[in-house]
């Protein structure tokens, strides 16, 4: 049996009327008839009661007609969805996500590839570091990646995504909770807390912001995780220069500052070198046109930060005037 003959037996059977059936079908009406005939000579059944005036079903037409409805809308669907595949409209697309970003960012991931690719499926896994995001990209069991870079390793390709400046953890009560402008040289004899991992992104932000203002950070604690990180900070173990986002994170105790003179710390979407899933492509196309927009906001953040880093430096200034110090 062809697909061709359930079509054009469905047809027919719809519209009980040989002569529509064919115009529908864009057939010839003998040729159209030829087709249901040879159908029902593989069948050895009779489907349809013809007479001068009208056609109808026999009983095994009429059960045949629900099974074709059955069969061609099957077929229907899987021509379908094997199109949306291939155009990277449908599929699976494994995605990892590292510590702070899976609050920050996964909420609006999630959101858009939603929105723009309804039939897409997402499995994460999140508070992934960056090698084990990288690792697990080349072996094939994640698809794409949020991570802080630079990638470790070889065959991985990224694109920043996201800048985000460092910003200053402290407890409730510490001197500094209560500064409206903080600068890292106020940090100068603070103990840190630091991820005790050696691949951090974060930490070396952070190590690097301190010795951009001239002085290494004292590291008093290490904590495996962003959350055992944030609650040695808010009781008051010390304090901890961390991504802007992790004010994604509302903590009882904690309290979350502006930096004047931070540095920043990058979030890029990785993918194996070399991958042509058009599913994977679709979403990485619709993540990084998510965060696209947000690329002036971070510009004009940068500039308010620069005009505040400018008046503290001048209050400083007039302040050491005041009390006879060097500025």
């Amino acid at each position: 049996m062809e697909l061709r003959h359930l079509r054009y037996f469905a047809a027919v059977a719809d519209t009980c009327h040989f002569g529509q059936a064919a115009e529908s079908l864009h057939v010839a009406q003998p040729a159209l008839s030829y087709a249901i005939r040879q159908l029902e000579a593989e069948l050895d059944v009779t489907l349809f009661t013809r007479t001068t005036r009208q056609v109808s079903l026999t009983p095994a037409g009429q059960y045949l007609r629900a099974q074709a409805e059955r069969i061609l809308a099957g077929v229907d669907e899987a021509v379908d969805g094997v199109r949306r595949i291939a155009a990277g409209r449908s599929g699976l697309v494994r995605v990892g996500i590292t510590g702070i970003a899976a609050f920050s960012h996964l909420p609006r991931i999630a959101r858009v590839v939603k929105r723009e690719l309804p039939d897409v499926d997402l499995r994460i896994q999140s508070d992934m570091l960056t090698p084990g995001q990288c690792d697990a990209l080349r072996a094939g069991t994640l698809d794409l990646g949020i991570l802080r870079p630079p990638a470790i390793g070889e065959h991985i390709d990224t694109t920043v995504i996201d800048v985000e400046p460092m910003v200053l953890a402290v407890s409730v009560d510490h001197r500094l909770a209560a500064e409206p402008v903080v600068s890292v040289a106020d940090l100068r004899h603070e103990p840190f807390v630091l991820y005790d991992s050696r691949d951090s992104a974060v930490n070396d932000a952070a190590i690097r912001t301190c010795r951009a203002a001239g002085f290494v950070p004292h590291r008093a604690h290490q904590a495996p995780g962003t959350a055992v990180l944030l609650a040695l900070v808010a009781a008051g173990l010390g304090v901890a220069l961390l991504p802007a986002s992790v004010r994604s994170l509302p903590l009882d105790g904690l309290v979350v500052r502006d930096l004047v003179d931070a540095d920043t710390v990058e979030v890029a979407l990785a993918w194996r070198s070399g991958s042509d899933d058009p599913v994977v492509t679709a979403v990485a196309d619709v993540i990084a046109a998510a965060f696209a927009d947000s690329a002036f906001a971070r510009s004009a953040a940068a500039e308010s930060r620069d005009t505040q880093l400018a008046d503290h430096r001048s209050v400083r200034t007039r302040l050491g005037a005041r009390s006879g110090e060097k500025p």
